[in-house]
């Protein structure tokens, strides 16, 4: 009995996806569960188990870009795993030896030097000199080795740069996923009037209370007291006081939301992914930082889903881990603002007409001007900075352990 596997949908409204590669080869035997290939939609790259045990026949390429519901592969049911044999694993040809595995080298293809090999023809000669180029830079094609006029014509002078390093290129299809994403990075830049808004934040406060109680709060909860819980939380009380801020255009009309998903910026091995907080404004610093950890092991691992990245309402992005000083972030459609984070730094400044040194993280706000005022953009932004300045009475209510659940 042969079994037809057909693509499943791997989320709402995807009606393509694309083949990023095979994790088994045409003939291996495969068992059931067993991932037999990654696929990529515009919205992640997910594994395709293999239904059932049995002999597969593979039905697309890699780089195949397939409809949800086509065939990708058989599978025949009444195929026997060869005894010994193992299960669709690919493996490097190699010789055996008593005691062990040796692999087959691959011999280069020699090519005979004769008395013409690097000797130019009169054409090229001229041609060399006037480039100010050595027969001895250049290989010939012709016959022997000998450098011809084509050759001569087609060298490039090394402008003092030393010869013999690699100048080899590869050209590497964008996966569906990545692609996607530089459609809509183009699309926010072209259909959004998108403008930044900076300002700085003093993070000594946030320092101070982190110093005090990160022992307890990871001795209790089994998570950091990371730098998001405070941005997070931050954010949201900007969002109640500045609701355009959370909102989106949808045509003719302005969609408020009454709760606050926030999607957070995250490095994954298919690039950057943005999985959702969902309603922030009701969680602790506990609750986000389970939530960010949670979410970062997930993507790191592969395993986020669409849904976990679908329907954000604003989002923070975080620069600083990779050493970012000022960036301008764009917004994530359809909303309407993005919050970008810096690496922070020892800055001098001046606190109450003295010059002193403090910890200091630049922030910008980008948002799109056809929902939101100026006057919204830089209160939302000086709402943020004033709750990150003064978390104990803003964010913890003057009862940091309280607010900690210590």
């Amino acid at each position: 009995m042969i079994l037809e596997m057909k693509v499943p949908s791997p989320g709402e409204s995807i009606t393509e996806v694309e083949i990023a590669a095979w994790l088994v080869k045409d003939g291996d035997y495969v068992e059931k569960d067993q991932p037999i290939a990654e696929v990529d939609s515009d919205k992640a790259t997910l594994e395709l188990p293999a239904e059932e045990s049995g002999i597969i026949t593979l039905k697309a390429e890699e780089g195949d870009t397939v409809t949800v519901g086509s065939i990708v592969c058989l599978i025949d049911l009444e195929g026997k795993k060869p005894d010994g044999a193992p299960s669709a694993k690919i493996e490097k040809q190699t010789e055996k030896t008593e005691n062990k595995q040796v692999e087959k080298p691959v011999a280069p293809i020699a090519v005979e030097k004769t008395y013409a090999s690097g000797v130019a023809s009169p054409a090229a000669k001229k041609i060399l000199t006037e480039k100010g180029i050595t027969s001895s830079e250049i290989s010939g094609t012709g016959k022997d080795g000998r450098i011809t006029k084509d050759d001569a014509v087609n060298a490039l002078p090394s402008m003092g740069t030393p010869a013999g390093g690699s100048r080899g290129s590869e050209r590497i299809k964008l996966s569906m996923l990545r692609r996607k994403v530089a459609e809509r990075l183009v699309a926010v830049k072209n259909e959004t009037a998108m403008l930044t808004t900076f300002n700085e934040v003093d993070m000594k406060p946030i320092f101070d209370l982190r110093n005090d109680y990160k022992d307890a709060f990871k001795a209790k909860h089994n998570v950091g007291l990371g730098f998001m819980s405070f941005f997070t939380l931050a954010v949201v009380r900007a969002l109640k006081l500045f609701p355009d801020v959370n909102s989106m255009l949808d045509g003719d009309y302005k969609i408020l939301h009454d709760f606050m998903d926030i999607s957070i910026a995250v490095s994954g091995p298919k690039g950057l992914m943005v999985p959702v907080i969902r309603n922030a404004e009701n969680l602790s610093f506990r609750g986000v930082e389970n939530e960010v950890k949670r979410l970062a092991l997930r993507a790191r691992d592969g395993q986020i889903t669409v849904d976990e990245m679908t329907g954000g309402t604003f989002t923070i992005t975080n620069g600083g881990v990779f050493g970012s000083m000022l960036s301008t972030p764009i917004i994530n459609p359809p909303q309407s603002g993005i919050l970008g984070m810096h690496n922070i730094v020892e800055r001098p400044v001046a606190v109450k007409g003295e010059v002193v040194i403090r910890p200091i993280m630049f922030v910008a706000l980008s948002y799109d001007h056809r929902v939101i005022d100026g006057r919204e953009s830089v209160g939302f932004l000086v709402a943020v900075k004033e709750a990150l300045e003064n978390p104990m009475e803003i964010l913890m209510d003057n009862n940091p352990k309280k607010a900690l659940e210590l």
